[in-house]
């Protein structure tokens, strides 16, 4: 059996009417020792649920967890696939920067480009709101 290690991983879920009101998040630490931090939560009308968590713990009982949200009827969907830079687009004004209030976009300082960096992204979406030309979008398959 492989040695557990400590993880770290921000993910989006998305809950069905029928899940949205049950605590199935608040038992990733009852039932599997994990550490969550609440970085967005939202229903909607229809009680149609999303949230994006940062989840720390060890590797091991992240899987465990994982299977347990998708066995309640939660979707996950990889943050990186919440926000996306179309890079050709892209001006490097640096608009998004002073916006992103995790580092995910950072400036290079010798070649002074904006750098995206999808691991530290948290989907706040806040880039999106200043991006004169729009390079930096919601992405439309969610």
């Amino acid at each position: 059996m492989s040695e557990s290690k400590n993880f770290n991983k921000i993910i989006h879920l998305a809950f069905p009417p029928n899940t949205s009101g049950r605590p199935v998040v608040c038992n990733l630490g009852k039932l599997y020792n994990l550490s969550f931090n609440i970085l967005k939560a939202d229903i909607n009308p229809r009680l149609e649920g999303s949230m994006t968590l940062e989840i720390t713990g060890l590797e091991e009982d992240y899987h465990k967890g994982i299977n347990y949200l998708k066995e309640n009827g939660v979707r996950l969907i990889p943050v990186a696939q919440k926000i996306a830079r179309d890079d050709e687009s892209c001006m490097h004004c640096g608009m998004c920067l002073a916006m992103c209030p995790t580092g995910a976009l950072s400036l290079e300082k010798d070649t002074r480009l904006v750098l995206f960096d999808l691991e530290k992204c948290t989907a706040c979406g806040l880039c999106t709101k200043v991006c004169p030309v729009r390079a930096m979008e919601v992405d439309p398959q969610d």
